[in-house]
């Protein structure tokens, strides 16, 4: 298990945000001198149609999965109301097109992460840890590149970060960041979502977190309902 101190050295919540002009449209980069990431409370909006309706009835289970959030991942934030993601788009390991929805039946911590984000860089080793430790047939942590360019980049910072577990998801684009801007779920990087097995949002956080440590255990086993 990695040495919390060694990614988060600092004891204090996120207290400041730099804009970043590497990828078009500024994304705001969290500059981090604390274990887990900051969050203002969002509304989203959430629409009408059949999958939405599915997830908004699972208010209460986000607010109890949001409740085990605590320590190193305490800024997670109940999804209020949840809504689906099943829309998102990036592409997956071998180059092609795919969206959370071809993780159905998997619950889903998706992460969004460039190279030149600094807290992205101390926080890419912990999520590859909790792939290590609790990827299954029921959770994964998809973590999206959104890196303007190619490939060149993106994988050599996997390798110098000494990432071995974790897929290799992209998003040249921005237009995922953008669609969860829009939803009110992104104000920078890095950004992570907790998604369940039918698409839904049931937790998010703007900033970085200690994902390799025993308080990320805790909340995933939570949302997988095995605590303990």
């Amino acid at each position: 298990m990695a040495d919390g101190n060694r990614f988060f050295p600092a004891p204090r919540l996120i207290l400041a945000a730099l804009v970043a002009g590497v990828l078009a449209g500024a994304v705001a980069v969290y500059v981090s001198e604390s274990r887990s990431g900051n969050n203002a409370a969002s509304q989203v909006a959430v629409g009408d149609n059949k999958d939405d309706v599915v997830c908004t009835a699972k208010s209460e289970r986000a607010k109890k999965v949001a409740a085990a959030a605590t320590g190193e991942v305490a800024a997670l934030l109940p999804a209020d109301p949840p809504q689906s993601l099943k829309s998102l788009a990036f592409n997956g390991p071998d180059g092609k097109p795919m969206t959370i929805a071809d993780h159905a039946g998997k619950t889903v911590l998706l992460n969004l992460w460039a190279t030149w984000c600094a807290p992205c860089r101390a926080e890419m080793p912990a999520l590859d840890a909790l792939q290590k430790k609790k990827g299954s047939d029921a959770f994964q942590v998809v973590a999206v590149n959104v890196d303007a360019g190619d490939d060149v980049k993106p994988k050599k910072f996997l390798s110098d970060t000494g990432v071995e577990t974790l897929g290799y998801y992209r998003d040249s684009t921005m237009a995922l960041f953008n669609d969860l801007k829009k939803r009110g779920l992104a104000l920078g990087l890095p950004v992570t979502m907790l998604v369940d097995g039918e698409g839904c949002l049931i937790a998010h956080m703007n900033g970085p977190a200690e994902w390799a440590g025993p308080d990320a255990t805790r909340l995933i086993e939570t949302a997988l309902g095995t605590p303990g």
